[in-house]
């Protein structure tokens, strides 16, 4: 009686099993990285662009108390910027704590008019939207284009 010789099947994978399954995540990493990438520049602007806000509504407190953006106010004004304004911004960088994304800054006050500027800076800097201005007419301002900057 002739007996049957039995051979295990290899365990485990080969080694073009293998290299497939690297060039299949290769290319998901490929496509993904990009857009996290894009929406993490997005949150980063969403930020600038609230504190820009909660800047403007803190100018427009000041005005409410003192009847004018700049401070020349009772001749003693307030605390200088370093940009002859004179007002200090509560908030002056985005995101408020750990590395700067944008730096804040009150770019011209007069007695009736301000404009509050978001400045790119470190991972942002080539940010295709790049500064982000604010009025005290609420006109905004970007150095991409306007409406797709502020929008998003």
């Amino acid at each position: 009686m002739r007996q049957k010789i039995k051979f295990d099947k290899p365990k485990g994978f080969t080694l073009i099993e293998l290299m497939i399954a690297i060039v299949i995540v290769s290319i998901l990493t490929a496509v993904a990285f990009p857009s996290y990438q894009n929406y993490v520049r997005q949150s980063n602007r969403a930020a600038a662009k609230a504190i820009l806000y909660e800047n403007a509504q803190f100018m427009e407190q000041f005005y409410t108390e003192n009847s004018q953006y700049d401070a020349t106010v009772g001749g003693d004004g307030i605390a200088n910027t370093g940009d002859d304004v004179g007002v200090v911004l509560p908030i002056v960088q985005s995101p408020r704590t750990g590395v700067a994304l944008y730096n804040i800054s009150l770019q011209a006050a007069g007695n009736a008019t301000f404009t509050l500027q978001a400045v790119p800076v470190g991972t942002m800097a080539g940010d295709a939207c790049g500064t982000f201005t604010l009025t005290n007419t609420g006109l905004q301002g970007a150095g991409g284009t306007v409406a797709a900057c502020w929008n998003r």
